[in-house]
């Protein structure tokens, strides 16, 4: 069951990673929200490297919120490699950006993602969008089994 897992939110932008944590919460999402703010320390979370080699590797997060514009690695990598690794390729992963792009779109479908979301500028509209987000893919959606 999804509604006590964590949400991991990979996002840079300081501001985008508050608004989202107060739009979830205003949408009475209780789940943790894990962030990374890069692609690197996003993968090191969900496969043990890195700053997260020996410990234990976590319960995978119910979602994934994925920007596309990320230092180190970015998101369309990620993507990339969330989907060919066996412990995560089922993993509900949404595309939360500000791109656009006919191009971002189609390699996040591309690479798998399950979901693209274009973030409004609005804040109204951004609440409501990840409000909504919430509401699907933690309490609608049917999780796949766990590999």
């Amino acid at each position: 069951m999804a509604g006590n897992r964590s949400i991991l939110l990979i996002e840079d932008n300081p501001s985008d990673i508050e608004l989202t944590k107060r739009a979830l919460k205003r949408g009475h999402i209780v789940n943790e929200i894990i962030v990374a703010e890069d692609g690197e320390e996003a993968l090191d979370y969900l496969f043990g490297t890195g700053s997260h080699l020996g410990t234990n590797l976590p319960e995978l997060p119910a979602i994934v919120l994925l920007d596309l514009k990320l230092p180190k690695i970015p998101g369309l990598e990620v993507l990339r490699r969330i989907r060919e690794h066996t412990r995560t390729r089922r993993l509900p992963v949404i595309i939360l950006t500000t791109s656009r792009e006919e191009e971002d779109l189609g390699a996040s479908y591309d690479r798998g993602a399950n979901s693209y979301v274009v973030k409004p500028v609005d804040y109204s509209r951004f609440q409501q969008a990840i409000e909504q987000l919430g509401l699907y893919w933690l309490v609608i959606n049917e999780a796949p089994p766990d590999v």
